[in-house]
């Protein structure tokens, strides 16, 4: 299930700028850290091509601040960024960054559907691991919720969840997973929608 559906096309907003992260964390250099921040965002790219190609690299920057640097090293397609930051108030700012969030589970059947709601809801109000873009989710149901999530308009299975997930989501059924697979085995297939 992807938090993308085509019922027109719509523009996802754009992340704040740094001076905006700035801000909006209420955050300033602090003198004894010897703290300078780069807003240019044009600096900060000639600063990264300047370190060559990093194309699928994997780069460890250090002392991202608010994170100027850190957009430019996304951008240029690394692999994976670490970052290693002392002042913790920096955090904040530096999550709004990820470039490809992923949520990968295979949920059991108490929380499965309690989950999904509240991930409904993040994804309508563009809050949690929705705030600044879409996020792919691909998950595991028990059979019986993947059916009701997948469930089409006449099907016994369409229900609320149905479509609340299909009016946010782009929900697809991709396999269907043996009981003999899991240990222990459960009651019902689990299916990936």
């Amino acid at each position: 299930m992807a938090s993308s559906r085509t019922l027109g096309t719509f523009r996802l907003p754009p992340l704040p700028t740094i001076r905006e992260i700035i801000k909006l964390f209420r955050l300033q250099a602090v003198k004894q850290l010897s703290q300078n921040f780069l807003l240019d965002l044009r600096l900060t790219d000639k600063i990264v091509r300047k370190a060559g190609n990093l194309t699928n690299a994997y780069v460890y920057e250090v002392g991202p601040g608010p994170g100027g640097i850190t957009r430019s090293i996304l951008n240029a397609g690394v692999a994976e960024l670490l970052v290693v930051e002392k002042d913790s108030r920096f955090i904040p700012g530096l999550q709004v960054n990820p470039p490809n969030v992923h949520i990968i589970g295979n949920l059991p059947f108490s929380v499965s559907t309690p989950l999904i709601i509240k991930w409904l809801e993040n994804v309508s109000q563009r809050n949690g691991p929705f705030a600044y873009g879409r996020t792919r989710m691909m998950l595991t149901f028990q059979k019986e919720v993947a059916e009701r999530l997948t469930a089409t308009t006449g099907s016994k299975q369409r229900s609320r969840l149905s479509i609340m997930a299909q009016y946010l989501c782009d929900v697809q059924h991709i396999l269907t997973i043996p009981g003999q697979a899991f240990v222990p085995k459960p009651e019902g297939e689990n299916i990936q929608p």
